[in-house]
């Protein structure tokens, strides 16, 4: 039988958040945890499933479902192939694909793999252990759907002192981005806050000031493309913040999403513009089953020996595809 813990909650705590106040009541347990578990409907206020962002009024029974701290799972070593950029004693550059998740997140099971995690524990016999046991190595992260450059620390002290150059900005990080519409100015710089969307968990948003952290993101126009598919930019992106879906969220707050991303308001498609189709008969359309983001350039100081480390990667195949078949039907403005 499931362990219940119950709470009954007092009038002081009237206008507090649920998940803030039972995160303070058990010892140990994040805020994310309890957010995850009232997801999963593992708590019940006064019998019923609420949710994590509930003011209390005060006199509330809560209820707990089960341990909500399960033990930590462990990641696996798996024979995934790897593009090893540059590789030492300190830290490795891999080239990620898109479509691989870092490590597994929090809802992930045991057994569970398909990371680069998983991948890392089979090619190293050992990795910074400052990530955890489902999370060795990691520094930073890259989104699923986004490719590209991505440090991993082999031992604690460079994991240390790499977190520190990210802390402090000496990281220098450059992306390679195609959004929808025609950026107005060469360059400029989007420094907006990014908070988690209260609505759509999955978001983050520039809209939210509460439990906002700062973000800094410096774009330079590359190119604009006027075609028959609409009109596009692209864009290298630095940022001098690592906010989760940071360039997505920014370029999508000024009205460019990113190609690809739904998350964030792009198509899924890529239609032809209707008054195009006289010139071209044949309805046509694009499709790509990722975000056009590519994390293309690191610049940083070696962690051990301070000589500069600047390190490269071209455009995945499929983006370099997407952008000759959308330039292959370029119109003049």
């Amino acid at each position: 039988m499931s362990k219940i813990t119950t709470y009954t909650v007092p009038v002081e705590a009237a206008k507090q958040r649920l998940d803030a106040w039972l995160a303070s009541q058990m010892r140990g347990v994040s805020r994310e945890r309890v957010q995850l578990m009232i997801e999963q409907e593992n708590v019940r206020l006064d019998g019923k499933s609420p949710r994590a962002s509930y003011r209390l009024r005060g006199g509330e029974f809560v209820e707990v479902l089960g341990d909500p701290t399960p033990k930590p799972l462990k990641a696996v070593a798996e024979d995934i192939p790897l593009n090893i950029v540059y590789e030492d004693d300190e830290f490795s550059v891999i080239d990620k694909p898109a479509g691989m998740s870092v490590h597994a997140g929090a809802g992930a099971v045991e057994g569970e793999g398909g990371t680069l995690v998983n991948a890392l524990l089979h090619r190293y016999q050992a990795l910074s252990s400052v990530g955890g046991d489902q999370r060795p190595g990691i520094v930073h992260r890259l989104d699923k759907q986004t490719s590209g450059l991505i440090i991993v620390a082999r031992n604690d002290a460079a994991h240390a002192r790499l977190a520190e150059m990210f802390a402090q900005r000496r990281m220098h990080k450059t992306y390679i981005a195609l959004v929808h519409g025609h950026l107005k100015q060469d360059r400029g710089t989007i420094d907006a806050p990014i908070a988690r969307d209260l609505l759509r968990r999955t978001r983050m948003t520039t809209r939210r000031r509460t439990g906002a952290r700062t973000a800094v993101s410096h774009y330079t126009v590359m190119r604009r493309i006027s075609s028959r598919f609409g009109q596009f930019t692209l864009v290298s992106v630095r940022i001098e913040t690592g906010r989760t879906h940071q360039i997505r969220v920014h370029l999508a707050s000024i009205g460019h999403s990113v190609v690809g991303d739904t998350v964030y308001g792009a198509p899924a498609r890529l239609m032809v513009i209707p008054s195009r189709l006289a010139t071209y008969p044949e309805p046509e359309s694009l499709e790509l089953e990722r975000n056009f983001l590519h994390a293309a350039e690191l610049e940083f100081a070696h962690p051990r020996t301070g000589e500069s480390v600047h390190l490269k990667s071209p455009l995945p195949e499929e983006l370099e595809t997407l952008l000759r078949e959308i330039e292959s039907g370029q119109i003049e403005d």
